[in-house]
C-alpha cells in the first residue's frame, strides 16, 4: 500500500474519481480497506455501469436468461480504487475454472515461480552389460506435466547411462502422473511404452516428430510388469533426478488449456482445496465465504467464488508476480499473444489477460483489460444458463464495448507484456534430468 502511495497512483486514481482527499487521509483510507482492490470511491464515469446495464438487458432480450434470472448473473468491474460496476459482485456463484485462479495464487506464493517438482528414477539392482538386473522404480514427486516429451527424454537419458533393458518390473511409487493420467498403473503403462520406441503408436510417433530435430528414439525394453508400491523401497539406488518445468510455466500451461488434472495436482501439492481456499482468501483480502472450494480445478458447481473475489485474487497474483519481475501475462493467456487453448475463438480486446470457466450451465470470464482512460480494468463475469457459446460471445462484446467507451490503450502496458512472448515450454529438455548413478 505504501508503494502505491509513494508512486502517486492513488492520488491519480482519486483525482480521476473526483475525490478530494489529503495524503494522510489517503493512507487512512487505504488502511481501512480489506481488499487488494482498494475500493475507495465509485467511478464518476458511467461507462462501466451503463455497459453492464446494456449487457444484462441484452441477455434478457436475446432470451439467454429470463427476466427473473438476472440476479443469478454476477459482474464486477474495477480500476484502481474505483468501483466501475457491481451486479451481485460479492455473491459467491458457481465459478467453474475460475477456481484455477485460486490454485495459481496458492501455488505461486507457496513454492515460488522457479520451483521444480522432482521425479526420481531408481533401481534395486545393478547394471550389467546394458541390462538393469532389477526393477526400474519411478518415485513421483507431483510433476503435473510429465508427458510424452518428458518420458522420451528420460528414455534417452537411460540409454546414455548404458541401460537398454530392464530385467525386472516398472514400479510406480509416490505421486506420479503421465499425460495427465493419475492412475499409477495406467500412467506406468504409458511410461513403459514411451521408453521403448519399438512399441510406439501414433501419439508417441507424432510427439517425437515435433521434438527438436535429431532427438534420438529411446530403446529401454522392460521385461516385467507394471506395479504400484505404496511405500518406496528403502534399498534402492538412485539413477536419475528429473525436474519438472518451472512452476511459472506449469501455471501458464494449466491456465492456457484450463487443465483440470494439473490443477488438482498443484492444489494437492499446496495441501488440498481447503488450504488453497484459505490462502487465496487471505492474500486477496476477501471474506473466505466468497471463496468456497471442493477441489483445485473447478469441477462441480459446489466451487463458488464471487466476482469481486476473482478480481481480488488476480490483483493479488499480479502483485506477487511483480515482486519477482513477472506479471499475469506470464501466468495466464493474453489476447494477441496466445492463440492456444481457451483463447481460441475468443474475440477479446488486444492485451486482455483472462481466465475462463465452463460447466454445463456456467460460463465465466475474469481478467484484466488495458484502456486509455482508466488504465487497467479488472473484470469478472459469471453467467448461469445452458447457452455457453452465446454467453461467451456476449462477454467478449461487453469488454469490446467497455474499451470503446474508455478508448483503446495506445500500447500494451509493461504490466501486461509477457516476458516470454511464445510462452512455449521446453518439453523434452534433457538438461532437467541429472544422472546420479555412478557419480
Amino acid at each position: 500500500m505504501l508503494e502505491l502511495l509513494s508512486s502517486g497512483l492513488v492520488s491519480i486514481w482519486l483525482e480521476m474519481a473526483g475525490v478530494q482527499i489529503k495524503p494522510a487521509d489517503a493512507l487512512d483510507a487505504l488502511t481501512w480497506q480489506s481488499s487488494p482492490g482498494l475500493v475507495i470511491a465509485p467511478d464518476p464515469n458511467p461507462a462501466g455501469i451503463n455497459t453492464v446495464k446494456e449487457y444484462l438487458k441484452g441477455l434478457v432480450t436475446t432470451k439467454l436468461i429470463a427476466q427473473n434470472l438476472a440476479e443469478s448473473q454476477g459482474i464486477w468491474l474495477q480500476s484502481g480504487p474505483m468501483l466501475m460496476a457491481n451486479h451481485q459482485g460479492t455473491t459467491p456463484l458457481p465459478a467453474a475454472s475460475l477456481t484455477k485462479i485460486a490454485t495459481s495464487l496458492a501455488a505461486f506464493t507457496t513454492f515460488g515461480p522457479e520451483h521444480q517438482f522432482e521425479t526420481t528414477i531408481a533401481t534395486n539392482g545393478s547394471v550389467v552389460n546394458g541390462v538393469l538386473q532389477g526393477d526400474l522404480i519411478i518415485n513421483g514427486g507431483g510433476d503435473p506435466m510429465f508427458v510424452w516429451e518428458e518420458a522420451i527424454a528420460l528414455g534417452n537419458t537411460l540409454n546414455k547411462m548404458g541401460i537398454k533393458q530392464v530385467k525386472g518390473n516398472l514400479v510406480i511409487t509416490g505421486n506420479f502422473a503421465m499425460n495427465f493420467q493419475r492412475h499409477p498403473l495406467l500412467a506406468g503403462q504409458m511410461l513403459k511404452q514411451s521408453l521403448n520406441s519399438k512399441t510406439w503408436t501414433r501419439p508417441a510417433n507424432y510427439i517425437h516428430s515435433i521434438m527438436p530435430k535429431g532427438t534420438p528414439k529411446p530403446q529401454v525394453a522392460i521385461k516385467g510388469t507394471i506395479k504400484f508400491a505404496a511405500q518406496p523401497n528403502p534399498k534402492q539406488t538412485l539413477l536419475v533426478r528429473h525436474r519438472s518445468l518451472p512452476l511459472k510455466q506449469l501455471i501458464k500451461e494449466m491456465n492456457v488449456y484450463s487443465n483440470n488434472e494439473m490443477a488438482q495436482m498443484l492444489a494437492e501439492a499446496v495441501g488440498g482445496h481447503a488450504v488453497v481456499q484459505a490462502k487465496a482468501a487471505k492474500l486477496a483480502r476477501v471474506p473466505e465465504t466468497e471463496i468456497q472450494l471442493i477441489n483445485g480445478s473447478g469441477l462441480g458447481p459446489e466451487n463458488r467464488i464471487s466476482p469481486r473475489a476473482a478480481c481480488a485474487m488476480l490483483m493479488a497474483l499480479q502483485h506477487e508476480a511483480a515482486a519477482v519481475q513477472l506479471n499475469l501475462a506470464d501466468l495466464f493467456p493474453i489476447a494477441g499473444f496466445d492463440r492456444r487453448g481457451t483463447m481460441h475463438s475468443r474475440h477479446l480486446p488486444m492485451a486482455t489477460v483472462m481466465k475462463t470457466g465452463t460447466l454445463r450451465d456456467v460460463s465465466a470470464l475474469a481478467g484484466v483489460v488495458p484502456t486509455r482512460d482508466r488504465g487497467l480494468v479488472w473484470f469478472a463475469i459469471i453467467n448461469r444458463g445452458p447457452q455457453i457459446g452465446a454467453f461467451r460471445q456476449q462477454q467478449d462484446k461487453l469488454l469490446q464495448r467497455l474499451v470503446q467507451q474508455l478508448q483503446v490503450a495506445p500500447s500494451t502496458p509493461t504490466a501486461l507484456t509477457p516476458h516470454s512472448p511464445k510462452s512455449l515450454p521446453d518439453l523434452g529438455n534433457t538438461n532437467r534430468s541429472e544422472i546420479v548413478y555412478g557419480g
